[in-house]
């Protein structure tokens, strides 16, 4: 079941899952011109291999652990950090615990 795209002014819901982390899949939550926010979920071990993006992003651990590869560096985001990427810097994302995160892309850059 995917999720609807919110609309200008909706509130959306990006509390951890707890318990029901491991029947979560990935999700865009919405898409302007400018900007995109995806819910991303991983399971242990599972990972995003490395990959660039034309604008910004922010990744922001909201519960979990993620391994975020970055210029051949390896970061440990928690939940509750928030890590910002330059445009096209190339990085990966692996989940070291079952983690959900939003990322915040922008676009048209």
């Amino acid at each position: 079941m995917s999720i609807a795209h919110a609309l200008s002014g909706e509130p959306i819901d990006v509390t951890p899952y707890d318990a029901r982390l491991g029947e979560q899949r990935s999700a865009a939550l919405f898409k302007s011109e400018q900007l995109e926010v995806i819910r991303l979920v991983l399971s242990a071990g599972k990972s995003m291999p490395m990959h660039k993006v034309s604008g910004e992003i922010t990744i922001q651990c909201i519960e979990g652990e993620l391994d975020v590869q970055v210029d051949g560096n390896s970061t440990r985001l928690l939940a509750g950090q928030l890590m910002f990427l330059l445009g096209s810097v190339p990085h990966s994302v692996t989940a070291i615990a079952n983690a959900s995160a939003l990322v915040t892309l922008v676009l048209n850059q």
